[in-house]
């Protein structure tokens, strides 16, 4: 009951959040774009259309890229997304295709670089004729390309895990989805974590950017607002060779333990520099620290049982349990990392929102994108038959309630979702990690 009314506040936040930027003139907004960039997406959209028509008028192949980091700090993730992005590509091929056609795919690496990342977008959409682009994966990357390259092109991007608050008022002319919540919804969640396990007083270090900044920020007022806890926020640089400097500052209030918002590679330094210097000995720990090199470079014995929060799944639904039996079956092992799901699901909502809109146009794909996510509609599952028969419906102008691998995607005008699960998780004294539970939001 608790956490249900703490969500609740949280998306009253995050309301009052899109309202408070979308009218301030120190935050970008939907507005900002001028008639040039719109213009240059019709341009660009004339030119793809023409492209990939057949000679009969009909549409080409559908052509989908997946941008994500394979390299870099969040590697071992990133790959697992474009195993799940490879899963469905397979599903929507197995189904018959778009258009009748197999739909093609071309994958970029971003080596955890907004700039690198918003060239990979540049050259496979101006390349490679990518009609929508999946992800990219940190919300800095996300934002470049959304800014720079698909909102000015028209071209609709699905990111499966940028979460920053920042996504929600974008200069990206609506062309801006994602299949994970924003973390007005997970800081709060977060809060709820750390006051359960009895600290009312933490440091928090977070990495500097528009990952770490927005979620650091949306717990904080929530600990700090329904929990009466007190915080200590730092911020750090990727690297760096030391942090010592970084974790002493955030003990100036003698904290309980410490919140790490972190990726792996900075995080591993922060995590040992704490415990080698006796600093720190419990930790809670955001979602990019849910990863086995982790366990790896710091020891099971020094993280047991340390909680931690990531982006949840529908627990147990039939299109889950659907889709967990379809990704063994591929890969030959159960997936271990977030974003795997919503990777496939953006993927599949791509397919059904082209067939509904009967173009590889961007626009008319992305004003059909919101039909397919939610109620009412033909159910479709995460499952090659399902998927079919959603394909036809799809063609035939029926509505379409996608119910995919992760949760649903129904998405609001800012393509946030309005409907999704915080997962709970913990490190095990094993050595491995622990899903211990599904917060729902939205229901």
């Amino acid at each position: 009951m608790r956490l249900s009314l703490v969500l609740a506040v949280a998306a009253t936040a995050l309301m009052a959040l899109v309202v408070s930027a979308c009218s301030s003139g120190d935050e970008p907004s939907g507005q900002a774009a001028s008639a040039a960039p719109q213009d240059q997406a019709e341009h660009s959209q004339a030119r793809q259309t023409a492209a990939s028509a057949q000679p009969d008028g009909t549409p080409g192949p559908l052509r989908i890229a997946f941008l994500g980091d394979l390299t870099g700090g969040l590697a071992e993730i990133g790959v697992e997304m474009r195993d799940g992005f490879l899963l469905a590509i397979d599903h929507i091929n197995a189904a018959g295709g778009v258009f009748g056609q197999p739909v093609e795919f071309v994958i970029g690496d971003t080596n955890t670089d907004p700039t690198i990342a918003v060239e990979e977008a540049r050259r496979m959409i101006e390349i490679e004729g990518a009609h929508v682009v999946v992800g990219a994966h940190s919300s800095t990357n996300s934002l470049a390309v959304a800014e720079s390259i698909t909102g000015p092109a028209g071209i609709p991007q699905i990111s499966p895990a940028s979460s920053s608050p920042q996504l929600a008022v974008a200069a990206d002319n609506d062309f801006l989805f994602r299949a994970t919540l924003n973390d007005k919804v997970q800081g709060p969640a977060l809060a709820q974590l750390v006051a359960e396990q009895g600290y009312t007083n933490v440091g928090v270090i977070y990495r500097d950017d528009a990952w770490g900044q927005g979620i650091a920020d949306s717990f904080a007022e929530a600990f700090v607002e329904q929990w009466s806890g007190q915080v200590v926020k730092v911020a750090v640089a990727p690297q760096q060779t030391t942090y010592l400097s970084e974790i002493q500052q955030s003990l100036q209030n003698e904290p309980d333990a410490l919140v790490m918002l972190a990726y792996v590679p900075e995080g591993t330094i922060i995590l040992r520099e704490s415990i080698e210097n006796d600093l720190y000995d419990r930790f809670v720990f955001g979602p990019t620290s849910r990863n086995f090199d982790l366990i790896d470079a710091i020891g099971a014995e020094y993280l047991a049982d340390m909680p931690g929060t990531a982006p949840g799944t529908a627990p147990g639904t039939e299109s889950a349990l659907l889709w967990e039996s379809a990704f063994i079956e591929k890969f030959e092992r159960p997936y271990a990392y977030p974003y795997t799901k919503q990777a496939y699901d953006a993927t599949i909502a791509f397919a059904l929102a082209a067939e509904a809109a009967g173009s590889t146009d961007g626009v008319a794909i992305r004003d059909q994108l919101r039909r397919i996510g939610g109620a009412p509609g033909q159910v479709v599952l995460a499952d090659i038959g399902s998927i079919r028969l959603g394909l036809e419906a799809a063609r035939n102008g029926e509505d379409i309630d996608y119910e995919g691998a992760a949760q649903s995607l129904e998405w609001d005008e800012n393509g946030d979702l309005a409907r999704g699960y915080v997962g709970i998780w913990r490190f095990t004294p094993q050595g491995g990690i622990e899903d211990t539970g599904v917060i729902p939001y939205g229901e």
